[in-house]
């Protein structure tokens, strides 16, 4: 009941009741309102025996689950449909966890040994028919099994932070690469969540922690960008490595032409395939880019082979990419077909054995290349050092010859803003304009004759 004497929708009188037939009236009205708050209070009187009645859950007790035990179960429910670079990235960062979760205890392997068995074994799911690890591996992972923190230990913030710290460590005990931290950290923080979500641990261990890994640079170094002519100097210095007969170069210029002119990606122009090309006489070409052979290991792919048969990076299955081809990366990717003709599956580029071609190979070829092509002075710089580079030199050629950022990043497979954050130091040409120009004005008031004309 309310001040203006409602209640329930109905409104009450608090003047004397009157006899005779009113009275009746007025009992009836009454009647009503007792009515609807007995009706009212048996509702609520039903809720909360419902509620009393209901059984209150016991609250879990703290896990007595070890790391280890732990950590070999995440590797396996995150296994199935990964790709097998991050599957060998969760091995590397659960290795690295798991060798601070362990005790001094007597009779520990080398370093060598734990990795090894850990890498290989430990957080590695079996292919069908594949042979039992070997019976040193398999009594590392005894001790390991045995010297192995409980779980819950990681609520310790010491501890928590020495696990965080030993996440900065190489193994010869120098300080790993922000990139290498930042990944190690990342699969660190998601079996974390994986043992709340399962309820093995009350909440996230590392919320206490004020422990950051340092933040990477986001833009392209522009001492590694080539120049057009530095580009055209290495490419045509590809073509003498190697004997003649063997063309261990020579099978390969058109595959770092393919990362300098058509800025592919080392995993994609290893994929090019003649029936995605439109290569025409004269003029520019086509290539439709769908395909990636990122190389992992047989260890980590489904299929058993070195590299993984993926799509577009970072791009949902299926999606296609076209990139135009300049002429003159038509015409050496028509004499490849010409001199080498193509691999079973189309491959324009691949082994002298019809092979997919190895990180190590190629990587081989380009440094014999470089020590070819660049001047002592240059080649001791970072000048193109890697097959990569020519990647971004090509992102920042086209930058600078004022292509537009839309097209340049949909040739290139990125975002606007991850192009123009990455290349915004490279941009030397639209410097030397700029710098031009400002060296004309400061020349204009040195010389006052030329201000009056």
């Amino acid at each position: 009941m309310d001040s203006n004497g409602r209640y329930g929708g109905a409104v009450t009188d608090l003047a004397p009741w009157p006899h005779g037939d009113g009275c009746q009236e007025r009992g009836s009205v009454v009647a009503d309102l007792a009515g609807e708050f007995g009706a009212e209070l048996v509702r609520a009187i039903r809720v909360g025996l419902a509620q009393e009645g209901k059984a209150a859950p016991a609250p879990r007790t703290p896990s007595h689950l070890s790391w280890y035990a732990f950590a070999t179960e995440y590797a396996r429910a995150h296994w199935p449909g990964r790709a097998a670079k991050t599957r060998d990235e969760t091995s590397e960062g659960l290795t690295a966890v798991t060798l601070a979760m362990c005790w001094d205890l007597p009779g520990r392997p080398s370093e060598r040994l734990l990795r090894r068995a850990l890498r290989h074994w430990a957080f590695v799911v079996p292919k069908p028919g594949q042979p039992p690890a070997p019976v040193e591996d398999r009594l590392v992972l005894q001790w390991v099994a045995k010297a192995s923190r409980p779980l819950a230990d990681l609520h310790d913030p010491i501890l928590a932070r020495d696990v965080l710290e030993s996440l900065r460590r190489k193994i010869d005990g120098g300080e790993a690469a922000v990139e290498t931290m930042r990944r190690k950290r990342k699969v660190l923080v998601h079996a974390l969540h994986y043992a709340v979500e399962r309820g093995e641990l009350a909440g996230d261990p590392l919320a206490r922690v004020r422990w950051r890994v340092p933040k990477p640079s986001g833009s392209v170094d522009p001492r590694v960008v080539a120049n057009p002519s530095q580009a055209r100097d290495l490419l045509a210095a590809v073509s003498y490595v190697g004997g003649y007969r063997r063309a261990r170069g020579r099978r390969l210029v058109g595959l770092f032409a393919g990362m300098y002119y058509a800025g592919l990606r080392p995993e994609e122009a290893i994929a090019v395939a003649l029936p995605d090309c439109r290569l025409p006489q004269t003029g520019w070409g086509r290539l439709i880019v769908h395909r990636t052979l990122p190389q992992a290991g047989k260890r980590w792919t489904d299929s058993g082979d070195y590299h993984d048969d993926r799509g577009l990076k970072n791009r949902p299955p299926g999606e296609t990419r076209v990139v135009p081809l300049p002429p003159h990366l038509v015409a050496l990717w028509r004499e490849s077909v010409t001199d080498f003709g193509t691999a079973e599956d189309g491959r324009l580029f691949f082994s002298e054995r019809g092979g997919i071609l190895s990180y190590t190979a190629y990587h081989y070829v380009w440094r014999e290349a470089r020590a070819l092509a660049l001047s002592p002075a240059l080649a001791s710089t970072p000048l193109a050092k890697r097959p990569y580079d020519l990647r971004h030199s090509a992102l920042s050629t086209w930058l600078c010859a004022g292509a537009d950022p839309a097209e340049v990043a949909q040739r290139a497979g990125n975002s606007v803003e991850v192009l123009l954050t990455r290349y915004a130091k490279c941009l030397y040409d639209r410097q030397s304009i700029n710098n031009q120009r400002i060296e004309e004005l400061l020349s204009a008031y040195e010389n006052p004759r030329m201000l009056e004309q």
